[in-house]
Protein backbone atom coordinates (compact mmCIF):
# COMPACT_ATOMS: atom_id res chain seq x y z
CA UNK A 1 0.00 0.00 0.00
CA UNK A 2 1.12 3.58 -0.63
CA UNK A 3 1.43 5.91 2.41
CA UNK A 4 -1.90 7.66 1.72
CA UNK A 5 -3.75 4.35 1.62
CA UNK A 6 -2.02 3.15 4.79
CA UNK A 7 -3.04 6.30 6.68
CA UNK A 8 -6.58 6.08 5.30
CA UNK A 9 -6.78 2.49 6.64
CA UNK A 10 -5.67 3.68 10.08
CA UNK A 11 -8.33 6.41 10.17
CA UNK A 12 -11.17 4.25 8.85
CA UNK A 13 -10.47 1.68 11.58
CA UNK A 14 -11.40 4.32 14.16
CA UNK A 15 -15.11 4.18 14.97
CA UNK A 16 -15.51 7.94 14.88
CA UNK A 17 -19.28 8.12 14.48
CA UNK A 18 -20.16 11.77 15.08
CA UNK A 19 -19.24 13.29 17.48
CA UNK A 20 -16.84 10.56 18.67
CA UNK A 21 -13.18 10.96 17.71
CA UNK A 22 -11.85 7.55 18.79
CA UNK A 23 -8.25 8.69 18.42
CA UNK A 24 -8.33 10.02 14.84
CA UNK A 25 -7.02 13.46 15.72
CA UNK A 26 -4.22 12.00 17.87
CA UNK A 27 -3.02 10.06 14.84
CA UNK A 28 -3.01 13.21 12.72
CA UNK A 29 -1.44 15.43 15.39
CA UNK A 30 1.35 12.92 15.96
CA UNK A 31 2.33 12.95 12.30
CA UNK A 32 2.05 16.73 11.98
CA UNK A 33 4.10 17.38 15.12
CA UNK A 34 6.93 15.34 13.61
CA UNK A 35 6.87 17.78 10.68
CA UNK A 36 7.23 20.75 12.99
CA UNK A 37 3.55 21.73 13.26
CA UNK A 38 2.34 23.37 16.44
CA UNK A 39 -0.82 21.45 17.32
CA UNK A 40 -3.67 22.68 19.49
CA UNK A 41 -6.60 20.49 20.49
CA UNK A 42 -9.90 22.09 21.47
CA UNK A 43 -12.68 20.18 23.22
CA UNK A 44 -16.19 21.62 23.22
CA UNK A 45 -19.78 20.60 23.87
CA UNK A 46 -21.76 19.06 26.75
CA UNK A 47 -20.23 16.18 28.75
CA UNK A 48 -22.16 13.49 26.90
CA UNK A 49 -21.41 14.93 23.44
CA UNK A 50 -17.84 16.16 23.65
CA UNK A 51 -16.31 17.29 20.35
CA UNK A 52 -12.59 17.31 19.64
CA UNK A 53 -11.06 19.76 17.14
CA UNK A 54 -7.50 20.13 15.88
CA UNK A 55 -5.74 23.33 14.76
CA UNK A 56 -2.18 22.72 13.56
CA UNK A 57 0.14 25.32 12.00
CA UNK A 58 3.61 25.24 10.49
CA UNK A 59 4.91 28.75 9.91
CA UNK A 60 7.06 29.56 6.91
CA UNK A 61 10.53 31.03 7.10
CA UNK A 62 10.17 34.00 4.77
CA UNK A 63 8.61 37.44 5.13
CA UNK A 64 5.49 36.09 3.46
CA UNK A 65 5.01 33.50 6.20
CA UNK A 66 1.69 35.19 6.93
CA UNK A 67 0.26 33.76 3.70
CA UNK A 68 -1.42 30.70 5.10
CA UNK A 69 -3.00 27.75 3.28
CA UNK A 70 -5.25 25.62 5.47
CA UNK A 71 -6.41 22.10 4.73
CA UNK A 72 -9.79 21.57 6.41
CA UNK A 73 -12.00 18.56 6.96
CA UNK A 74 -13.71 16.23 9.39
CA UNK A 75 -12.88 12.83 10.82
CA UNK A 76 -16.38 12.15 12.13
CA UNK A 77 -18.60 9.95 10.01
CA UNK A 78 -22.32 9.21 9.79
CA UNK A 79 -23.59 6.03 11.47
CA UNK A 80 -23.09 2.95 9.29
CA UNK A 81 -26.69 1.78 9.62
CA UNK A 82 -27.41 -1.97 9.79
CA UNK A 83 -24.02 -3.67 9.96
CA UNK A 84 -25.51 -6.76 8.33
CA UNK A 85 -26.28 -4.76 5.20
CA UNK A 86 -22.55 -4.16 4.63
CA UNK A 87 -20.53 -6.66 2.66
CA UNK A 88 -17.76 -6.24 5.25
CA UNK A 89 -17.36 -4.46 8.60
CA UNK A 90 -17.60 -0.70 7.89
CA UNK A 91 -14.75 -0.06 10.36
CA UNK A 92 -12.48 -2.83 9.03
CA UNK A 93 -11.20 -1.30 5.78
CA UNK A 94 -10.74 -3.77 2.98
CA UNK A 95 -9.85 -3.64 -0.71
CA UNK A 96 -12.12 -5.59 -3.05
CA UNK A 97 -12.10 -5.37 -6.82
CA UNK A 98 -9.98 -2.23 -6.81
CA UNK A 99 -12.09 -0.38 -4.25
CA UNK A 100 -11.28 0.60 -0.68
CA UNK A 101 -14.42 -0.01 1.38
CA UNK A 102 -15.23 1.46 4.79
CA UNK A 103 -17.22 4.20 6.48
CA UNK A 104 -15.40 7.43 5.72
CA UNK A 105 -13.50 6.08 2.71
CA UNK A 106 -15.03 8.78 0.49
CA UNK A 107 -16.34 11.21 3.12
CA UNK A 108 -13.67 12.09 4.02
CA UNK A 109 -10.92 10.18 5.78
CA UNK A 110 -9.05 9.30 2.59
CA UNK A 111 -8.89 12.96 1.58
CA UNK A 112 -7.48 13.86 5.01
CA UNK A 113 -4.90 11.10 4.67
CA UNK A 114 -3.94 12.53 1.28
CA UNK A 115 -3.69 16.03 2.81
CA UNK A 116 -1.19 14.76 5.39
CA UNK A 117 0.94 12.68 3.04
CA UNK A 118 1.04 15.50 0.48
CA UNK A 119 2.20 17.87 3.24
CA UNK A 120 4.86 15.42 4.40
CA UNK A 121 6.21 15.16 0.87
CA UNK A 122 6.11 18.92 0.36
CA UNK A 123 7.93 19.73 3.61
CA UNK A 124 10.54 17.07 2.90
CA UNK A 125 11.20 18.55 -0.55
CA UNK A 126 10.97 22.17 0.65
CA UNK A 127 12.42 22.34 4.17
CA UNK A 128 12.75 26.14 3.97
CA UNK A 129 9.41 26.90 2.33
CA UNK A 130 8.27 30.47 2.67
CA UNK A 131 4.53 30.16 3.19
CA UNK A 132 2.58 28.71 6.13
CA UNK A 133 0.47 25.57 6.22
CA UNK A 134 -2.36 24.71 8.62
CA UNK A 135 -4.83 21.93 9.32
CA UNK A 136 -8.31 22.54 10.73
CA UNK A 137 -9.85 19.14 11.43
CA UNK A 138 -13.08 18.63 13.38
CA UNK A 139 -15.14 15.80 14.80
CA UNK A 140 -18.46 17.64 14.47
CA UNK A 141 -19.32 18.12 10.80
CA UNK A 142 -21.77 15.28 10.29
CA UNK A 143 -23.65 16.17 13.46
CA UNK A 144 -25.16 19.48 14.62
CA UNK A 145 -22.01 21.39 13.67
CA UNK A 146 -22.21 23.70 16.68
CA UNK A 147 -19.09 22.57 18.58
CA UNK A 148 -16.75 21.88 15.67
CA UNK A 149 -15.20 24.12 13.03
CA UNK A 150 -17.31 27.10 14.07
CA UNK A 151 -15.73 27.06 17.56
CA UNK A 152 -12.21 27.00 16.11
CA UNK A 153 -13.09 29.85 13.74
CA UNK A 154 -14.48 31.91 16.62
CA UNK A 155 -11.28 31.34 18.61
CA UNK A 156 -9.01 32.22 15.67
CA UNK A 157 -11.05 35.36 15.00
CA UNK A 158 -10.78 36.40 18.65
CA UNK A 159 -6.99 35.93 18.44
CA UNK A 160 -6.82 38.00 15.27
CA UNK A 161 -5.70 35.05 13.14
CA UNK A 162 -6.80 34.79 9.52
CA UNK A 163 -6.50 32.17 6.79
CA UNK A 164 -5.54 33.30 3.29
CA UNK A 165 -6.57 30.15 1.42
CA UNK A 166 -8.58 27.12 2.57
CA UNK A 167 -8.99 23.82 0.75
CA UNK A 168 -11.68 21.51 2.16
CA UNK A 169 -11.48 17.83 1.24
CA UNK A 170 -15.21 17.23 0.81
CA UNK A 171 -16.09 14.65 -1.87
CA UNK A 172 -17.02 16.99 -4.72
CA UNK A 173 -16.17 14.96 -7.82
CA UNK A 174 -19.10 13.43 -9.68
CA UNK A 175 -18.16 11.09 -12.53
CA UNK A 176 -14.37 11.25 -12.36
CA UNK A 177 -11.74 12.66 -10.06
CA UNK A 178 -11.43 16.41 -10.55
CA UNK A 179 -14.50 17.03 -12.70
CA UNK A 180 -16.13 19.27 -10.06
CA UNK A 181 -14.96 21.61 -7.33
CA UNK A 182 -17.16 23.69 -5.05
CA UNK A 183 -16.53 27.42 -5.09
CA UNK A 184 -19.28 28.09 -2.58
CA UNK A 185 -22.47 26.77 -1.02
CA UNK A 186 -26.03 27.97 -0.63
CA UNK A 187 -27.31 29.17 2.72
CA UNK A 188 -29.75 27.09 4.74
CA UNK A 189 -32.69 28.51 6.73
CA UNK A 190 -35.19 26.21 8.47
CA UNK A 191 -38.57 27.07 9.92
CA UNK A 192 -40.79 25.20 12.40
CA UNK A 193 -44.32 26.48 11.82
CA UNK A 194 -47.24 25.74 14.13
CA UNK A 195 -50.67 26.74 12.81
CA UNK A 196 -53.30 27.05 15.54
CA UNK A 197 -56.91 25.96 15.16
CA UNK A 198 -59.71 24.81 17.43
CA UNK A 199 -60.12 21.10 18.10
CA UNK A 200 -63.57 19.62 17.65
CA UNK A 201 -65.76 16.84 16.30
CA UNK A 202 -65.64 16.39 12.52
CA UNK A 203 -69.46 16.25 12.51
CA UNK A 204 -69.64 19.78 13.95
CA UNK A 205 -67.10 21.81 11.94
CA UNK A 206 -68.92 25.04 12.80
CA UNK A 207 -67.77 24.53 16.42
CA UNK A 208 -64.13 24.00 15.44
CA UNK A 209 -61.44 25.53 13.26
CA UNK A 210 -59.43 23.13 11.11
CA UNK A 211 -55.79 24.33 10.92
CA UNK A 212 -55.09 21.98 7.99
CA UNK A 213 -57.79 23.57 5.86
CA UNK A 214 -56.63 27.04 6.90
CA UNK A 215 -52.99 26.28 6.05
CA UNK A 216 -53.46 24.72 2.61
CA UNK A 217 -53.87 27.99 0.63
CA UNK A 218 -50.83 29.77 2.12
CA UNK A 219 -48.73 26.60 1.83
CA UNK A 220 -49.66 26.36 -1.83
CA UNK A 221 -48.68 30.00 -2.26
CA UNK A 222 -45.35 29.44 -0.52
CA UNK A 223 -44.64 26.43 -2.72
CA UNK A 224 -45.39 28.43 -5.87
CA UNK A 225 -43.23 31.43 -4.94
CA UNK A 226 -40.22 32.42 -6.98
CA UNK A 227 -38.02 33.67 -4.18
CA UNK A 228 -35.29 34.95 -6.49
CA UNK A 229 -33.76 34.16 -9.86
CA UNK A 230 -30.37 33.14 -8.51
CA UNK A 231 -27.33 34.54 -10.31
CA UNK A 232 -24.42 33.40 -12.44
CA UNK A 233 -23.02 31.35 -9.54
CA UNK A 234 -26.10 30.16 -7.65
CA UNK A 235 -29.38 28.53 -8.73
CA UNK A 236 -32.64 30.17 -7.59
CA UNK A 237 -33.54 29.89 -3.94
CA UNK A 238 -35.74 26.88 -3.16
CA UNK A 239 -38.35 26.27 -0.43
CA UNK A 240 -39.31 22.73 0.58
CA UNK A 241 -41.59 21.20 3.22
CA UNK A 242 -39.71 18.41 4.99
CA UNK A 243 -42.30 17.31 7.56
CA UNK A 244 -45.98 17.89 8.31
CA UNK A 245 -48.10 16.56 11.16
CA UNK A 246 -51.52 17.05 12.71
CA UNK A 247 -54.24 15.03 14.38
CA UNK A 248 -54.81 12.95 17.47
CA UNK A 249 -54.89 9.63 15.65
CA UNK A 250 -58.68 9.48 15.59
CA UNK A 251 -60.48 10.05 12.29
CA UNK A 252 -63.41 11.85 13.88
CA UNK A 253 -61.44 14.68 15.50
CA UNK A 254 -60.55 18.00 13.88
CA UNK A 255 -57.01 18.74 15.10
CA UNK A 256 -56.24 21.76 17.20
CA UNK A 257 -52.90 22.47 15.57
CA UNK A 258 -50.76 21.69 12.55
CA UNK A 259 -46.95 21.41 12.64
CA UNK A 260 -44.89 22.01 9.50
CA UNK A 261 -41.11 21.90 9.08
CA UNK A 262 -39.63 23.57 6.01
CA UNK A 263 -36.28 24.66 4.66
CA UNK A 264 -34.84 27.30 2.36
CA UNK A 265 -31.66 26.72 0.39
CA UNK A 266 -30.89 30.27 -0.61
CA UNK A 267 -28.53 32.09 -2.90
CA UNK A 268 -26.75 35.36 -2.29
CA UNK A 269 -29.61 37.01 -4.21
CA UNK A 270 -31.70 36.74 -1.00
CA UNK A 271 -31.04 37.28 2.69
CA UNK A 272 -32.35 35.23 5.58
CA UNK A 273 -34.19 38.24 7.00
CA UNK A 274 -35.88 38.97 3.67
CA UNK A 275 -37.04 35.36 3.36
CA UNK A 276 -38.43 35.38 6.90
CA UNK A 277 -40.34 38.58 6.21
CA UNK A 278 -41.83 37.26 2.99
CA UNK A 279 -43.02 34.08 4.70
CA UNK A 280 -44.67 36.06 7.50
CA UNK A 281 -46.35 38.37 4.97
CA UNK A 282 -47.97 35.41 3.18
CA UNK A 283 -49.13 33.78 6.42
CA UNK A 284 -50.50 37.07 7.74
CA UNK A 285 -52.34 37.79 4.50
CA UNK A 286 -54.25 34.52 4.98
CA UNK A 287 -55.11 35.50 8.59
CA UNK A 288 -53.49 32.44 10.11
CA UNK A 289 -52.91 32.15 13.81
CA UNK A 290 -49.41 30.74 14.06
CA UNK A 291 -46.03 30.60 15.76
CA UNK A 292 -42.79 30.12 13.87
CA UNK A 293 -39.26 29.31 15.07
CA UNK A 294 -36.31 29.91 12.76
CA UNK A 295 -32.90 28.22 12.56
CA UNK A 296 -30.24 29.75 10.34
CA UNK A 297 -27.92 26.85 9.55
CA UNK A 298 -25.50 28.93 7.51
CA UNK A 299 -25.17 31.90 5.20
CA UNK A 300 -24.23 31.37 1.55
CA UNK A 301 -20.58 31.87 0.66
CA UNK A 302 -18.78 32.25 -2.66
CA UNK A 303 -15.15 32.25 -3.75
CA UNK A 304 -14.61 34.13 -6.97
CA UNK A 305 -11.87 33.02 -9.40
CA UNK A 306 -8.49 33.80 -7.85
CA UNK A 307 -5.18 32.31 -6.78
CA UNK A 308 -6.61 29.29 -4.98
CA UNK A 309 -9.08 28.35 -7.70
CA UNK A 310 -6.37 28.70 -10.34
CA UNK A 311 -3.97 26.56 -8.33
CA UNK A 312 -6.53 23.80 -7.85
CA UNK A 313 -7.77 23.67 -11.42
CA UNK A 314 -4.20 23.76 -12.75
CA UNK A 315 -3.18 20.93 -10.40
CA UNK A 316 -6.16 18.81 -11.41
CA UNK A 317 -5.38 19.28 -15.08
CA UNK A 318 -1.69 18.53 -14.56
CA UNK A 319 -2.27 15.31 -12.60
CA UNK A 320 -5.38 13.76 -14.21
CA UNK A 321 -5.92 15.86 -17.35
CA UNK A 322 -9.47 16.85 -16.41
CA UNK A 323 -11.13 20.21 -17.08
CA UNK A 324 -12.85 21.23 -13.87
CA UNK A 325 -16.39 22.57 -13.45
CA UNK A 326 -17.01 25.06 -10.63
CA UNK A 327 -20.23 24.49 -8.68
CA UNK A 328 -22.22 25.71 -5.67
CA UNK A 329 -24.64 22.76 -5.60
CA UNK A 330 -25.24 20.31 -2.78
CA UNK A 331 -25.76 20.70 0.92
CA UNK A 332 -23.90 22.80 3.44
CA UNK A 333 -20.30 22.36 4.54
CA UNK A 334 -17.99 23.81 7.15
CA UNK A 335 -16.88 26.25 4.47
CA UNK A 336 -19.73 28.47 5.66
CA UNK A 337 -17.83 29.02 8.92
CA UNK A 338 -14.31 29.22 7.50
CA UNK A 339 -15.41 31.87 4.99
CA UNK A 340 -15.83 34.25 7.94
CA UNK A 341 -12.03 34.48 8.32
CA UNK A 342 -10.84 33.34 4.89
CA UNK A 343 -11.52 35.11 1.56
CA UNK A 344 -10.80 32.07 -0.63
CA UNK A 345 -12.48 28.77 0.33
CA UNK A 346 -12.69 25.94 -2.20
CA UNK A 347 -13.77 22.32 -1.75
CA UNK A 348 -12.28 19.45 -3.70
CA UNK A 349 -12.20 15.73 -3.07
CA UNK A 350 -13.00 12.27 -4.46
CA UNK A 351 -16.20 11.10 -6.19
CA UNK A 352 -19.28 11.32 -3.98
CA UNK A 353 -21.49 8.57 -5.41
CA UNK A 354 -21.18 6.28 -2.37
CA UNK A 355 -21.10 8.75 0.50
CA UNK A 356 -23.41 8.05 3.47
CA UNK A 357 -24.38 4.74 1.80
CA UNK A 358 -23.87 1.12 2.75
CA UNK A 359 -20.54 -0.13 1.34
CA UNK A 360 -19.06 3.35 1.01
CA UNK A 361 -15.87 3.23 -1.05
CA UNK A 362 -13.19 5.04 -3.01
CA UNK A 363 -11.41 3.63 -6.06
CA UNK A 364 -7.90 2.68 -4.96
CA UNK A 365 -6.52 3.98 -8.27
CA UNK A 366 -7.71 7.50 -7.34
CA UNK A 367 -5.89 7.77 -4.02
CA UNK A 368 -2.41 8.52 -5.33
CA UNK A 369 -3.66 11.08 -7.92
CA UNK A 370 -5.73 12.77 -5.19
CA UNK A 371 -2.63 13.10 -3.03
CA UNK A 372 -0.62 14.42 -5.97
CA UNK A 373 -3.23 17.09 -6.71
CA UNK A 374 -3.07 18.26 -3.10
CA UNK A 375 0.74 18.17 -3.29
Amino acid sequence: MNPSQTLAFALIRRRSVTPADDGCLAILAGRLERLGFACETFVSGPPDLRVTNLWAVKRGTAQRAGKLLAFAGHTDVVPPGPIGAWTSDPFSPVVRDGRLYGRGAADMKTAIACFVIATEEFVRRNPSHGGSIAFLITGDEEGPGVDGTVKVVELLKARGECIDYCLIGEPTSVSTLGDTVKQGRRGTLSGALCVHGVQGHVAYPDLAENPIHRAIPPLAELAAQQWDAGDEYFPPTSWQISNIHAGSGANNVIPGSLSIDFNFRFSKASTAEDLKERVRAILDRHNLRYDIAWTLGGEPFLTLPGELMTAITDAIHAVVGVETTRSTSGGTSDGRFIARICPQVVEFGPPNGSIHKVDEYIEVALIEPLKNIYL
